[in-house]
């Protein structure tokens, strides 16, 4: 099918229409690793009523901001999207989307410039989570793209140059006789990308014997790593996601664990501060943005009582303390809630609850003995805040809110009754946390 590819949406693709037919109705194609203006042969994949995906089977007419991706394993890997197109370019066509979804699906027009935070597009992430092969032979990978077919890799270019060192030394030793039981690794390395945590989620019959004796194996052969930490495996619940969500930017549940060697934490620092993160633990993952992103976040809010909800391991919190005398911060995750107890100063009270269940028992409950907070700062999951959260917030009145979203369309979704009740978008932030990908982390500013 010879297709005209009119712009990129969310998610990655390029969209594409059929000619009408017979009915007067055309067909919505979605072809990935495209660039809008080009025209392709396209195999249909997949076809629904109305919709179809396809893949490029030849290029025609390619755009002339077409590039060379530098990864070897772009197209064959879930994990990037854009590496075809230069990074200036990427930065356009996710503000583009940003502000196109939010119209599409809450019917909001931005006002406001949308603030671009760019990033180097290579050597970002702090953190990657590989595959596990152990036999015929030893090898680490990422899912297929569109599957969960394994594809080992030698190298990750949007990967920090100490977590590639490791990979590569691991690959050279064979694995360091691997117990098979081990189905994923994940590395975290430290600001100063000279210190790292390890920790692999294993299948119900692993050997605690067998895991502690690898684990003391990598720590004496790789001294980089300073603990290693097994959980049972989720690689059960992380297959009904789509192998293209590798990149991992929400908050983890609390898998249970199996044993642990070395350190159990690593120290990770900012400008400012210094975060004690637990293996498990949910931190941003890209190393060049994070002093960049609490400074928005934080900036120039000051008063009586802040809330920070979905608070992780105290990001924001520790930066927010100095200017108001009372915070309140929530997060559900057992092992972020410990890190976070260590993170923040006296003034932070760190609650264990998930953030509806709180401000509906909790908080609201109180009132109208406890105060309206001067501000709201929440960094959801990309499943979003939801109603009931979104209900409760406008029910508080907070004069400021500050949302920190990781996907467009359930902060369009979250977004609109707080418009409605009055809020309004006094500034827009595109922080390019994942270049090379079509994920959209993005802050408003919103105030009534």
């Amino acid at each position: 099918m010879l297709l005209s590819i009119e712009k990129l949406i969310y998610g990655g693709d390029g969209l594409a229409r059929t000619p009408a037919g017979a009915d007067g109705r055309s067909m919505a194609v979605f072809v990935p690793f495209v660039l809008p203006g080009e025209r392709v042969e396209a195999e249909i994949r997949q076809e629904k009523p109305g919709v179809a995906r396809g893949s490029v089977a030849q290029l025609i007419e390619a755009s002339p901001d077409r590039v060379e991706a530098r990864c070897p394993y772009f197209r064959q890997c879930g994990g990037c999207h854009y590496q075809h197109i230069p990074y200036d370019r990427q930065l356009e066509f996710k503000a583009v989307i940003l502000r196109e979804t939010l119209q599409r699906i809450a019917k909001i027009e931005l006002k406001t410039e949308i603030r671009l935070h760019a990033s180097p597009p290579w050597n970002y992430r702090n953190r990657t989570r590989l595959q596990v092969q152990t036999a015929p032979e030893f090898a680490l990978g990422y899912y297929r793209i569109g599957s969960h077919a394994f594809l080992p890799v030698g190298e990750c270019p949007i990967s920090s140059p100490l977590l590639n060192r490791v990979m590569t030394r691991l690959l050279d030793l064979g694995g360091l006789n691997c117990p098979a039981a081990v189905e994923e690794i994940e590395l975290f390395a430290d600001a100063a990308d000279e210190r790292l945590l390890a920790w692999a989620f294993c299948a119900r019959e692993a050997e605690r014997r067998d895991l502690l004796r690898w684990a003391e194996t990598l720590e004496r052969e790789l001294p980089e790593i300073s603990g290693v930490t097994f959980f049972s495996s989720r690689r059960r619940s992380s297959q009904r996601r789509s192998s293209e969500e590798r990149i991992e930017d929400e908050a983890p549940i609390d898998p249970k664990s199996l044993a642990q060697s070395g350190a159990k934490a690593i120290r990770y620092r900012t400008k400012n501060h210094e975060y004690r993160v637990s293996a498990g633990a949910f931190f941003q993952v890209n190393r060049y943005l994070v002093d960049e992103l609490v400074s928005v976040v934080t900036g120039n809010a000051r008063g009586d009582i802040a809330l920070d909800l979905y608070a992780g391991v105290g990001l924001f919190s520790a930066a927010l303390a100095p200017s108001f005398h009372h915070i309140f911060a929530v997060e559900a995750s057992q092992t972020s809630h410990a890190d976070f107890v260590q993170n923040v100063p006296a003034n932070v009270k760190a609650v264990g609850a998930r953030t509806e269940d709180y401000l509906m028992s909790d908080y609201l409950s109180g009132r109208p003995v406890r105060k309206s907070p001067d501000l709201v700062v929440l960094d959801p999951p990309r499943t979003g805040a939801g109603k009931a959260v979104t209900r409760s917030l406008v029910e508080l009145g907070a004069p400021r809110v500050r949302y920190v979203s990781c996907d467009p369309a359930t902060l369009a979704r979250d977004l609109a009754p707080l418009l409605a009740a009055g809020y309004h978008i006094e500034e827009a932030h595109l922080f390019d946390l994942f270049p090379g990908t079509f994920h959209i982390e993005s802050v408003m500013l919103l105030a009534r």
